[in-house]
């Protein structure tokens, strides 16, 4: 059993910058691949970021170069730098973390983009 606990989330103009973290209730990133998802009303979930267990990086093209997906080991920690942010990036993020078929999700944390 993972838990996990998001938080950063909230109101922001656009052209701002966020932090989101999401931090896990123990030591597994040497296990588990780690992403965010988001969810805009009436869209369907997409992934934004992904860090695998390995430390790849992957992120949905419509964030690259404004997004950054990192981790802190020693605090189980999974953080979402988000910069340049626009109305359309608002969404509620979800983390996630998965191994093979097995997926924990966070609670989500609502991210408003507005001027």
């Amino acid at each position: 059993q993972v838990q996990l606990v998001e938080s950063g989330g909230g109101l922001v103009q656009p052209g701002g910058s966020l932090r989101l973290s999401c931090a896990a209730s123990t030591s597994i990133f040497r296990i588990y691949d780690m992403g965010w998802y988001r969810q805009a009303p009436g869209k369907q979930r997409e992934l934004v970021a992904t860090i695998t267990q390995g430390g790849s990086l992957n992120y949905v093209d419509s964030v690259k170069g404004r997004f950054t997906i990192s981790r802190d080991a020693a605090k189980n920690t999974v953080h979402l730098q988000m910069n340049s942010l626009k109305p359309e990036d608002t969404a509620v993020y979800y983390c996630n973390a998965a191994w093979g078929i097995v997926r924990y999700w966070g609670q989500g944390t609502q991210v408003t983009v507005s001027s």
